[in-house]
């Protein structure tokens, strides 16, 4: 080989090697490789996502985009210090099909900031997660939170319990809070100890806007015709009541019961252990897959409260609803979202007051 040649070679292997040596220093000073604050393998699904959506409702196109920051929140951007209120569920409560002004969590706010209160309560629902996953936040989620310290966590609850509750999978899949596939597992880890792929993550968080012609679309009038032409309408509690027989469910279902009723414990104990007061919200829905269960549970978490002296608000019982609420079956329109934030409000505020 000409030696002009090996030279220059020997010139690229060199730099390439310091170049690496200086990422290897830079990553052990500054990387999370040793912190007990890092999320590892878990909430990569969750952190710092940005998806473009387009949501139609009464004839308006809403685009907006869906944001979880690096704390796995939904929103931009917050410091741990700040977030004295949360609130806990599963997709009725991350509501991504919507903008965040129009969800549950983006009203209530709303109602909090007219009275004139300087707190804002933070979205963190997981789409997917039951009771199951809640618990799991504990250890995966919020113990990676460094300076996390909420005053209250408002738990809405119920409708996921009804499928998942008794399911197969482990609490990693309730809500993806971990990929079960190992290999991807092992790069997540080790993305979110890298220094570099985080800023990374973070700079494409921040700039990066998909192809308009990719943003996912939701029409819920499409939607609402559909459940009008099949005709499925709404029933309150009085009328589920009426349909369904409480005893026998009870009987029937004495193990769902047990085990849901233990979770809330479980999920009032952790809260507390953070220094928290846990608030439990239960579901209304306009027709769900497993109806007679979703009764029982709404039924039972109010019951358990009132002999536990848990705070909870009965939000199944007392809503007074209309079909549009819903553009499906148990995802709510904005209409609905603002509606369950109204008449969750009143007793909300004497809970965090």
């Amino acid at each position: 080989m000409d030696s002009k040649i090996k030279k220059k070679l020997n010139i690229v292997f060199f730099n390439l090697i310091f170049f690496f040596l200086i990422l290897v220093i830079i990553e052990i000073f500054f990387g999370y490789w040793f912190d007990k604050y890092n999320f590892g393998p878990y909430m990569r699904e969750h952190r710092l996502k940005k998806v473009p959506y387009r949501m139609t409702f009464n004839g308006v196109n809403y685009k907006y985009n869906y944001l979880r920051n690096s704390l796995a929140f939904r929103g931009r951007e917050i410091d741990a210090k700040s977030i004295k209120i949360i609130m806990v569920g599963g997709s009725t409560t991350d509501e991504r099909y919507k903008p965040e002004k129009l969800s549950i969590v983006g009203q209530l706010n709303e109602n909090l900031k007219k009275k004139g209160i300087d707190r804002k309560i933070i979205n963190a629902g997981i789409e997917g997660q039951s009771t199951r996953g809640h618990i799991a936040n504990f250890n995966f989620w919020f113990n990676k939170i460094k300076n996390f310290n909420p005053e209250f966590i408002i738990y809405y609850i119920g409708i996921n319990d009804t499928t998942l509750l008794m399911g197969p999978h482990s609490e990693l899949q309730d809500g993806w809070i971990k990929n079960p596939n190992n290999i991807e597992s092992f790069f997540d880890n080790l993305k979110s100890r890298s220094v570099i792929a985080e800023l990374l993550r973070k700079i494409k968080h921040k700039y990066y806007t998909k192809d308009e012609k990719k943003r996912i679309v939701y029409d819920y009038d499409h939607s609402i015709k559909v459940n009008k032409k099949n005709k499925i309408t709404y029933l309150n509690y009085n009328q589920q009541k009426k349909i369904f027989n409480i005893e026998r469910l009870i009987s029937d279902k004495e193990k769902v019961i047990n085990i849901y009723t233990d979770n809330i414990d479980h999920l009032y104990n952790l809260t507390n252990l953070i220094g928290a007061t846990p608030i439990f919200i239960n579901q209304p829905a306009l027709r769900h897959e497993d109806p007679e269960t979703l009764f029982l549970l709404n039924y039972s978490l109010i019951k358990h409260c009132n002999k536990k002296k848990y705070k909870c608000i009965d939000l199944a019982k007392n809503f007074v609803a209309s079909d549009d609420f819903w553009w499906d079956r148990v995802h709510t329109t904005p209409k609905g979202s603002r509606a369950i934030a109204k008449a969750i409000y009143p007793k909300l505020i004497e809970f965090l007051e």
